[in-house]
């Protein structure tokens, strides 16, 4: 482990407390921060509101933004080794193009519920999420299908990319036939939200992203050897085809998770894998993969406090601040390029 990652672990893991209890103190309605200690201790308010505040928004909004910010850059660091290029990013593959259509299906054609069974309607939120992971499971299923038909990884990125296009042209057919009412609900989905997962919500949402995580800590050692390129990997003993279904099923889970309970959210996955390899200068993912994920829930964090506007009770779409962040590191990336070394 080299100097770097002693120092930036530590680091990171304090911003990311400072974040998290930030999230839990600052917002739109103002509340002292001993009343929040309070209230996370367990003791009596006087005030019930502050009280459902604090742990029925703030608190999982908090720990939605971590866990988001976290899957969307492992996907993206994941995505980035695989096809080997620095601007894959988790919707490349057309995943996220697959939630938003499944959830333009539900808001825009079914009026926001659906029928899976006679007599047993499903609507509002959860329809959403359901639509959303129909979705993106479905657009994962094609890219896996493809994956063992086609044996470059850019050609299955060039099909990912059309699925996408296709994916969106029928949401664009969709909202040309939906009425105004429809397509508004569906663009406030498209903005991206942290606060749109309930307390009751939160275990599921815990329960796929933590499993989407775990899988990929276990693809370090073969993505390492992907680094030296697919024949030197399979020389190792790495069986390829094996590890790409299983980088694109990591991938799926934590991007569909993500975007069905959160919306699309741009450029953390995209911008956070470059942000760990400039602080660490290292593609070893022993220690990329941790400090990307670190990195990626400080960022989400730091984002969830930016959408609240000080001295107002205005609050900004989550696709309205990520850019600000994520752009400036792209346009490094891109103008610096040949002067960084991405892939040992």
């Amino acid at each position: 482990m080299n100097k770097q990652a002693l120092f930036f672990y530590p680091l990171l893991v304090c911003i990311l407390f400072v974040l998290f209890a930030g999230g839990l103190v600052y917002g739109a309605v103002s509340i002292p921060v001993e009343s929040v200690v309070n209230i996370l201790m367990g003791h009596d308010t006087e005030r019930q509101a502050w009280q459902n505040i604090v742990l029925q928004s703030r608190f999982p909004q908090a720990v939605t933004a971590l866990l988001a910010g976290a899957s969307l850059a492992v996907s993206g660091l994941l995505l980035q080794t695989l096809f080997r290029n620095p601007l894959a990013g988790p919707s490349i593959l057309g995943i996220s193009d697959g939630a938003n259509l499944g959830v333009a299906a539900i808001l825009l054609y079914f009026g926001g519920s659906m029928n899976l069974i006679a007599d047993w309607p499903i609507s509002g939120y959860v329809a959403v999420i359901m639509a959303a992971f129909c979705g993106a499971g479905c657009i994962l299923g094609l890219i896996i299908y493809f994956s063992a038909k086609v044996k470059n990884n850019v050609m299955l990125l060039i099909i990912g990319i059309m699925i996408g296009y296709l994916a969106s042209s029928l949401i664009s057919v969709l909202n040309y036939y939906a009425s105004t009412d429809k397509v508004h609900a569906f663009v406030m989905w498209g903005l991206g939200n942290f606060s749109g997962v309930s307390l009751q919500q939160l275990p599921y949402f815990l329960l796929f992203t933590l499993a989407g995580l775990f899988l990929a800590i276990l693809l370090i050692k073969p993505l390492n050897a992907l680094l030296l390129g697919e024949m030197y990997a399979a020389n190792l003993g790495i069986k390829i085809k094996r590890t790409r279904i299983l980088i694109l099923l990591c991938t799926g889970l934590l991007t569909a998770t993500t975007t069905a309970f959160c919306g699309p959210i741009s450029f953390i996955g995209l911008a956070v894998p470059h942000i760990a390899r400039l602080m660490l200068g290292s593609s070893n993912h022993k220690m990329l993969v941790p400090v990307t994920l670190l990195t990626g829930s400080c960022i989400a964090l730091l984002c969830n406090l930016l959408m609240v506007l000080p001295g107002t009770n205005n609050i900004l779409p989550l696709n309205a601040v990520t850019p600000m962040l994520g752009a400036p590191v792209i346009i490094y990336v891109i103008v610096n390029r040949k002067n960084i070394q991405y892939f040992d």
